[in-house]
């Protein structure tokens, strides 16, 4: 991928202003919330009751959402190399703690407590095959995956808005099934996680935003290229073992649908939020080159949408090597 040389200028413009970045976006880390706050506490003489009390309201949890919670729990848990990803990206300097290092060491520790919780809720409940789901991140890390950004920093942005706002609807929407199951606790668990990623995704969209104002046609030409590949999400590359990769993410993305976790409209209406959020259809000062990207992007979702409407569900059985107790 052949980069033009202003996007290090580009990325160091962006960072003069990274001590405000984070104190708009991310919360302190003496301040914020970590796991234990939600979880019985094992040093309390009631231990052993709450857990019981958290083991009864899992029985509730229908299949298909307890695979989505797990597949969101491995991807959440795939920290370290989404970390390594955006440390290799063109204007950031990973052997000093300032500009984008500090940022993408900082978000990172914000997302690295949902993983955390969401696996020891798993793990509490009972109803997991916990090796399975544990030989499945393990694999996610192993493998790595290649998202279409290179090492821009361009794109990188792009996705990162997308894909931080793809996990805030499917968190809010376990959230907000797990009240509709009776289960209040875990409900409040996947809203703190959502929230967080909320907080991310307008991090990202405001890198976006400042990018377009001071470089216009390239970015408005890497969000042609990330559109006509695609934002995939990192759950794309799970894998169980003896199974080809592609087709655990197949099933997984099956049930999200048939629960309406996360669907193919979500995509579409996550799409043309983006092109709102960014006024793209009104960026100005666009070489021929932006101009037509522009077009593209602009027509694009009206054609997704034609194409999702003709799309069924699948409603295959499948059983994941992940969930040890039906229910």
């Amino acid at each position: 991928m052949q980069l033009s040389p202003n996007r290090i200028e580009v990325m160091q413009f962006l960072a003069k202003n990274m001590d405000d970045i984070i104190d708009s976006y991310l919360t302190p880390v003496d301040k914020i919330w970590q796991p234990t706050d939600f979880l019985p506490d094992s040093s309390s003489e009631n231990f052993f009751d709450d857990v019981k009390n958290l083991r009864e309201t899992a029985k509730e949890l229908p299949y298909d959402y307890l695979v989505v919670l797990i597949g969101d729990c491995i991807t959440e848990e795939a920290l370290p190399t989404y970390e390594s990803w955006l440390m290799s990206v063109d204007g950031v300097n990973q052997e000093k703690n300032e500009g984008w290092s500090r940022w993408i060491r900082a978000w990172t520790a914000e997302e690295n407590r949902h993983g955390d919780l969401l696996n020891k809720y798993l793990y509490l409940s009972g109803r997991i095959n916990m090796r399975a789901m544990e030989v499945s991140t393990q694999y996610l890390i192993h493998d790595g995956f290649d998202i279409g950004t290179g090492s821009d920093p361009y794109r990188n942005f792009i996705y990162t808005s997308f894909q931080e706002l793809a996990t805030n609807v499917s968190h809010r929407r376990t959230a907000t099934l797990a009240k509709e199951y009776g289960n209040k606790l875990l409900s409040k668990m996947c809203g703190v996680i959502a929230s967080d990623e909320l907080r991310h995704a307008k991090a990202y969209k405001s890198f976006v935003a400042r990018i377009l104002e001071v470089d216009p046609s390239e970015m408005m030409v890497a969000l042609e290229d990330m559109m006509r590949k695609k934002i995939v999400m990192p759950a794309l590359f799970l894998r169980e073992t003896g199974i080809k990769m592609g087709e655990t993410f197949s099933h997984f993305s099956d049930a999200a649908q048939r629960i309406g976790v996360y669907t193919t409209q979500d995509y579409i209406d996550i799409m043309e939020g983006l092109l709102e959020d960014w006024k793209i259809g009104n960026v100005p000062n666009l070489n021929a080159q932006g101009e037509k990207a522009r077009d593209y992007v602009m027509a694009l979702p009206a054609r997704l949408q034609r194409i999702a409407e003709r799309i069924k569900v699948p409603n295959l059985p499948y059983e994941f090597s992940w969930i040890g107790v039906k229910g």
